[in-house]
């Protein structure tokens, strides 16, 4: 089991549910920050004093205030945790649904564990937590795991957040695909690139095209 953990999440009530689930898997060493920040200074000064964390459970989104902050969302932290220590475990601690967001987590951060904060996660939480903890297992709530595997999800490839990217700078749809035939980028035709902005604004709900590039920004896609 683990012995020393840490909790960003800006939410009292949240922050006091995780910290009871932490007390009764008997794990008493533990800490929490309410900012991003504040977190990974905390796990940087825990590996320099050489009494690193061994689980970090993040939430995702976190509130703006007055604060200057430099890691915006639980995604830039697991991120730059995980390059920090690559062997601390991570469990996000979400209401997060957006299957591509939650598959970048696992696919680029590397994270152990999601659990979708709901009607079970307290459950859910220490479940996910004994089986990091005792295994090489990934965890991933019942709902969001039936969500991702189903095949009818409409699936975001590196070519579509290329597509995104350019337009988020105001690159137009036609240099769009003289740049992708240029770098030879397939599929590049006009056709190809209307049909997947199609796909996009249907899948994340979008009115338009400055819409979507909104939307994906705000998700940390682009």
């Amino acid at each position: 089991m683990f012995k020393k953990v840490i909790i960003a999440e800006d939410l009292d009530a949240m922050n006091l549910g995780i910290q009871q689930v932490l007390k009764d898997l008997n794990i008493v060493d533990f800490q929490h920050s309410k900012f991003c920040d504040e977190a990974f200074l905390k796990i940087r000064a825990a590996i320099n004093q050489k009494e690193p964390y061994d689980l970090l459970i993040s939430d995702l989104s976190f509130k703006t205030d007055h604060r200057k902050s430099d890691i915006k969302n639980g995604d830039e932290l697991v991120q730059k945790v995980r390059t920090l220590q690559p062997d601390i475990k991570i469990i996000a601690y979400s209401i997060e649904d957006k299957n591509f967001r939650i598959k970048s987590l696992f696919e680029n951060a590397k994270i152990d564990g999601f659990v979708s904060k709901g009607l079970h996660s307290i459950e859910e939480l220490k479940k996910a937590i004994h089986i990091i903890s005792t295994s090489d297992q990934k965890y991933i709530s019942p709902e969001v795991a039936s969500a991702l595997q189903d095949k009818n999800n409409y699936e975001i490839d590196d070519v579509d957040v290329q597509i995104l990217k350019h337009l988020s700078v105001g690159t137009s749809q036609d240099e769009i695909i003289e740049i992708f035939k240029n770098s030879d980028i397939k599929p590049n035709s006009k056709s190809a690139i209307e049909k997947r902005l199609s796909k996009l604004k249907d899948f994340f709900k979008a009115n338009n095209t400055v819409h979507l590039v909104s939307i994906t920004k705000d998700m940390g896609i682009i």
